[in-house]
């Protein structure tokens, strides 16, 4: 009897696993067949109605076509959809790579992507959407926190990256090389020309929010000016953090010149009383973050910082010009595919 119980366990485990694929399979053919719908849609709109017309003629036949497509097929056809879909052939003018992106990506990535102004960009994200199968919670993330600015301009040597992400996949704990980026892009502080440290802590104060969007998922803010008191002389911390994957406290000095060796011995003081006097127990020994205007990186490495638990990282108070960034940018692509041909990562897509 209970053999017989778990062959039918077995067989209702597997009758499962058919009908979520065959799901899954319907869903995604679903999302590819509308998504190239909205994208015929749109050219056929942008060639035939809008091409060579008055702008305002154009705009009235595309909303008496809304009127009788929304009284036939739904609200789907409203007015708004109809111009995004003749955005979306206007940005993604091949039909071969939009039928290569729609298996992965639905409408509703789509219109996450369409606001970007940059080709490159567009096409970067639309890539790392089917690559890594991003849902689109988790695009609209990635792009909120800059992604393609911050994978641009990254210094940390892909093969670093690499060995962490191994690890880290096969059940490993997070690391501090996965956690600092290098550089921080800190543009949207809005800083006025020629200002001051002090200057700097109060945008960051006042914009802790994106400040942590920035810095990363896991960072919680302890305090600022934290008094560090050694002898009789009194020290002050610019910003103090906890991290809650590391399970450590993160202390952060702003440096608005470039990085000298003298700011190394700082903040080795700062950790070490941090250690004797602020750590809890079962926590993990402080780590440091120097944040500076620039940093030489031979003097970085000769200064061996790993092993007093100091990370040297740039900001950057201005976007630059994203024309310098785009080798950088298909190189990620590229290691991103080859990660996916190895079976790194997931076999299904994400959808919300």
């Amino acid at each position: 009897m209970s053999d017989l119980i778990s062959r039918e366990g077995e067989l209702l485990s597997a009758l499962r696993g058919l009908i979520e694929q065959a799901r899954q399979h319907v869903a995604q053919t679903a999302n590819s067949t509308v998504t190239m719908l909205y994208w015929h849609v749109g050219l056929r709109i942008r060639s035939e109605v809008l091409k060579n017309e008055r702008a305002e003629y154009g705009e009235q036949i595309v909303s008496t076509l809304s009127t009788q497509l929304v009284r036939e097929y739904g609200r789907s056809f409203g007015v708004r959809s109809l111009r995004r879909m003749v955005q979306f052939a206007e940005v993604f003018p091949d039909e071969a790579v939009v039928a290569s992106l729609s298996p992965h990506l639905s409408w509703s990535h789509f219109i996450e992507i369409l606001p970007l102004k940059k080709p490159l960009e567009r096409e970067f994200y639309a890539e790392m959407c089917r690559i890594e199968r991003w849902s689109v919670h988790t695009l609209r993330e990635r792009i909120s926190s800059q992604l393609y600015l911050r994978t641009a301009l990254t210094k940390q040597p892909e093969a670093l990256v690499d060995a962490e992400l191994v690890k880290l996949r096969a059940g490993g704990q997070m690391t501090p090389d996965m956690v600092f980026r290098d550089p921080y892009m800190l543009d949207f502080l809005g800083l006025p020309d020629g200002y001051s440290e002090r200057d700097l802590e109060a945008a960051i104060l006042r914009d802790m929010e994106r400040f942590l969007l920035e810095m990363g998922a896991g960072f919680t803010f302890v305090a600022r000016q934290k008094r560090i008191s050694v002898g009789g002389d009194d020290f002050y911390l610019d910003l103090l953090f906890y991290h809650r994957l590391l399970r450590r406290l993160v202390a952060v000095e702003l440096k608005l010149e470039k990085f000298q060796p003298a700011h190394k011995g700082q903040m080795e003081l700062y950790l070490r009383w941090l250690d004797k006097y602020d750590r809890a127990a079962g926590e993990e020994s402080p780590i440091g973050l120097i944040l500076c205007a620039q940093a030489d990186t031979e003097q970085v490495e000769l200064l061996d910082l790993g092993r007093a638990n100091i990370r040297v990282a740039e900001y950057l108070d201005k976007i630059p010009d994203m024309k310098l960034l785009r080798e950088q940018l298909h190189r990620s692509v590229q290691r991103a595919r080859e990660q996916a041909a190895y079976g790194a990562l997931p076999s299904a897509p994400e959808h919300d």
